[in-house]
């Protein structure tokens, strides 16, 4: 069965392990998620499940977002996502984060990385820079743009200065080390994407 959850990145800590080793961590805040839609074959052409997180103002909830909402039987919620999976649920089902994950489970996480603005190509891209003395007046800047008469263009692709970060990442085969459903925490071993309070989703690994 597919594994998936939404969640808040609540920040980093550590744990230790038996052996007294200190495990470096992020706490995710994971509040519990309701089933609205279930996708099928015969009507969509896939299987998914469509679930809804997060509290939320009546009067800032659409129409079609609304119905759905009516129709399950589930009060409004501010986030919806989709999720691949086989297994069917009930409408207006209510799942937590015990329910999905376990300690030792493997499990991708997807986030929108920190903004950092305008970055030049040292920062953004690692590329060496140029010779520090004070005549060489070149120290971080971008270098060649390629060939000149041939082709006489900049290629697409080329490593540029530009807006870095605030995009979609994803981080894999993290393993999970602590699950709380009571308070509503799933512990990961290690860092993920986004700022503290970013909106993450967590799903079964495709590497483990």
């Amino acid at each position: 069965m597919t594994k998936f959850m939404l969640g808040r990145k609540a920040g980093m800590t550590q744990l230790f392990d038996e052996k007294g080793i200190a495990i470096p961590a992020t706490v995710v805040a994971c509040d519990p998620m309701f089933v609205i839609q279930n996708k099928t074959l015969e009507n969509d052409g896939y299987k998914a499940v469509k679930v809804a997180t997060g509290e939320i103002r009546e009067k800032l909830v659409n129409k079609p977002d609304r119905g759905q909402f009516d129709k399950a039987k589930v009060p409004f919620k501010r986030v919806i996502r989709e999720f691949d999976s086989d297994k069917d649920y009930e409408l207006g089902q209510e799942i937590k984060v015990s329910d999905m994950f376990e300690v030792g489970d493997r499990v991708d996480v997807s986030g929108v990385s920190k903004g950092k603005g305008f970055a030049g190509n040292i920062k953004r891209h690692g590329q060496k820079g140029g010779p520090s003395g004070h005549g060489s007046m070149y120290h971080r800047r971008v270098g060649s743009m390629g060939a000149g008469s041939d082709p006489g263009r900049v290629f697409k692709g080329k490593k540029m200065p530009g807006h870095m970060g605030a995009e979609n990442c994803t981080v894999q085969n993290l393993s999970v080390v602590l699950v709380d459903g009571e308070r509503g925490i799933l512990v990961l071993k290690g860092a993920i994407p986004g700022p503290k309070g970013g909106l993450i989703s967590v799903k079964s690994s495709v590497k483990a």
